[in-house]
């Protein structure tokens, strides 16, 4: 068997991500609480309930959980809708219980990333029109203002919007996230909007706190035509992956925001950023489909050597995070890979599926991209937005009925690799031999 190592880079951050809504259990003011209640919204009928009930307080048995996993950092967000949950009120005891939580974190050496929306909004935000109302972005910076006032002196890393690309196309295309509208108009507008409300709260962030690192996570999909050799296959996928990647970077660059028929000037958004997230799960092939207007002509689905997840929600391709890596790096700026993760209720895929991607990333570092650290998704079982308690990303099991953890070997697995800052032949030996041959030739 071979003996061999792969080392990543000094200060290498290890975490895991989550998010508020699908964490802490009755967000009642939410958008998202709203939709859940609804017949016919999320599969199964499922609602968040008390999620993984850290609202509860039950967040400091998982924080002990990411010291024993050895995790030196924790991606986590703040709910707009506990904070705002009326236009103007500020709830001093929800911030209070941030508050809590990073220091929290603090206490066991744990370093955080705070993202200020993760797809989940106040209900009034909503019912005024949402990002489509011309008042959003000052909304938007009036919130992040907040926040960055009451909790900048334990935090210095923000993250202003999670994949604003995704939710534009679920919430205003495919309709699967409240609003649920299906409009390529709206969904223009909503873009636009998003993109002007991170540069405005970019530079809100940097005047109250000057040295603070502020970026967005970008839900990146790995896009390759179905057939190379045909002209419209190409194009297809060249015009998806221009209006669903390349949209902020661009705009980072150009100061313009990209739509599929105009580029709208936002010229503040010249160098609003100080480093980059991305978000990798899968890669899909692209046809040409005339049938198709809503999705630009292009029909997507997964390739027919990738391994597919528990429900085949993911297209697993674990060499397209090194292509990611090298697409993100385009910006010139630091990187941290803020989502990556496999539902697997039962452990059987997660293992090999974090050596191959942790090796595809080990040579993204070798080959000196600046990427600064890893975020699994997820830490525990959580509510996954329209598909509900279906699919299972933790690390550990949740038990919705009891709230109780079970670690999966994954987790174990992931300790192994977050303690030593290494990538071992013997940690793939123990957890995912099947593809130790490949990975450590």
């Amino acid at each position: 068997m071979p003996n061999a190592t792969y080392t990543f880079p000094h200060n290498f951050l290890w975490g895991t991500a989550t998010a508020s809504h699908q964490v802490e259990g009755n967000n009642l003011y939410s958008d998202w609480w709203h939709w859940e209640q609804q017949p016919g919204k999320i599969k199964e009928g499922h609602t968040s309930g008390l999620a993984c009930d850290w609202w509860g307080g039950r967040y400091l048995e998982d924080f002990d959980r990411m010291v024993a996993g050895s995790q030196n950092a924790h991606r986590l967000s703040v709910e707009w809708a506990r904070i705002e949950p009326t236009p103007a009120f500020w709830d001093e005891d929800a911030l209070d219980q941030y508050r809590q939580m990073l220091l929290a974190l603090k206490a066991r050496n744990i370093q955080p990333m705070v993202t200020l929306c993760h797809y989940c909004h106040p209900q009034w935000f909503l019912e005024m029109g949402g990002w489509q109302n011309p008042q959003s972005v000052a909304q938007f910076e009036r919130y992040a203002r907040k926040v960055v006032n009451t909790l900048g002196d334990l935090c210095d890393c923000w993250l202003t919007l999670n994949e604003p690309n995704a939710y534009v196309f679920q919430a205003y295309m495919d309709g699967n996230f409240p609003p649920g509208k299906k409009d390529m108009n709206a969904a223009f507008e909503v873009g636009t909007n998003l993109f002007r409300a991170h540069v405005s709260a970019y530079h809100a962030i940097h005047n109250l706190q000057p040295g603070a690192q502020v970026g967005w996570a970008l839900y990146v999909l790995l896009l390759d035509p179905a057939n190379p050799a045909s002209w419209f296959d190409q194009q297809v996928t060249d015009q998806q992956h221009r209006l669903f990647n390349d949209a902020w970077p661009s705009g980072y660059v150009t100061g313009e925001y990209q739509t599929l028929l105009k580029a709208i000037p936002v010229p503040q958004a010249k160098g609003a950023l100080d480093w980059v997230g991305l978000n990798y799960y899968q890669r899909q092939l692209v046809r040409f489909n005339p049938l198709q207007p809503t999705h630009l002509f292009g029909e997507r689905f997964s390739h027919p050597q990738d391994e597919k997840s528990e429900t085949n929600f993911i297209s697993i391709h674990p060499q397209g995070l090194l292509r990611v890596i090298k697409w993100g790096a385009q910006l010139g700026l630091p990187m941290y890979i803020t989502e990556n993760g496999v539902e697997d209720s039962t452990d059987r895929i997660r293992p090999r599926f974090l050596a191959q991607h942790l090796r595809a990333l080990w040579l993204a570092c070798m080959q000196n991209y600046d990427v600064r650290g890893y975020f699994h998704w997820t830490l525990v079982d959580n509510f996954e937005w329209e598909r509900g308690w279906t699919q299972r990303f933790g690390l550990y099991a949740l038990d919705t009925a009891t709230q109780t953890r079970t670690a999966r070997p994954s987790a174990h697995m992931y300790a192994k690799i977050c303690r030593e800052n290494a990538l071992s032949s013997a940690v793939v030996a123990e957890y995912a031999p099947e593809v130790l041959a490949q990975l450590f030739p």
